[in-house]
């Protein structure tokens, strides 16, 4: 699909308009609202299905092969972080969502690699689970503020690369390119501009820890602005709500 025609700029249009406008419901929403908990479900099952509704048409269209339709890429990670973090709302759920979903799922939503084009299945489970995913942390840290912890970013780029390791090994096994360990996407990305293999892996690693340093301190910062601006909603509660002890 080209970057930005209009079926992607659609595609970014709703995922803008959908985070005003459930990162604004999500802050109004008083303390005993029941629906902040329902919305969570809802989006959890909508990135689910979108997710495997994806696999499931690779088996229907009999494309699914080892090598590359096995849940081994992060986004497939990230889609099921996602899901779970919005059910339990757990504080390393999301905060693993959130540095992900910052990141990397920005990185694919703004350059997605996708050989197919509206009105394709492909394209709505594609930027079904990816605009779910950023929606959902959208909600979880802006809208129901739960604080990502120190050393946040930290965590999420360990689990990063020890998911990387069993994406090389199956990779190595299936002859496959999870997490492009292989070889770059075929369309456009990041990725480009970093090199041949296998010296890109490398760069990719020092981008997406700068990335996630990025994300981190425009985190905190807007954090400690939306701290003074003194809103009357406790910015602890959804999160002292949902997790009791268990940091």
């Amino acid at each position: 699909m080209p970057q930005f025609s209009p079926p992607h700029l659609a595609a970014l249009a709703v995922w803008v308009l959908a985070t005003i406008a459930c990162v604004t419901a999500g802050r109004r929403a008083s303390p005993g609202a029941r629906w902040p908990r329902w919305f969570c479900w809802a989006l959890a099952a909508l990135i689910i299905i979108f997710w495997a509704g994806e696999y499931v048409a690779d088996v229907i269209l009999g494309v699914y092969t080892v090598q590359f339709t096995l849940p081994l890429q992060l986004t497939d990670l990230i889609s099921v972080t996602a899901a779970y973090a919005l059910i339990t709302r757990r504080r390393w759920a999301v905060e693993l969502l959130y540095y992900w979903a910052f990141s990397a799922t920005l990185q694919a939503t703004l350059t997605p690699d996708l050989g197919h084009n509206f009105p394709s299945v492909y394209y709505f489970t594609y930027f079904g689970y990816h605009v779910g995913a950023l929606l959902a942390a959208a909600f979880l840290v802006w809208g129901l503020r739960i604080q990502p912890r120190r050393w946040a970013a930290a965590r999420t780029l360990a689990a990063t690369l020890g998911w990387a390791a069993v994406a090389g090994a199956a990779d190595l096994i299936t002859g496959g390119n999870y997490m492009y360990l292989a070889w770059k996407p075929a369309h456009g990305s990041l990725l480009s501009l970093l090199g041949p293999w296998p010296w890109y892996i490398a760069g990719a690693l020092g981008v997406g820890a700068l990335l996630l340093g990025v994300v981190d301190v425009v985190t905190r910062l807007l954090w400690r602005l939306d701290h003074n601006a003194g809103d009357s909603d406790s910015p602890e509660y959804h999160y002292r709500d949902s997790e009791p002890a268990r940091v």
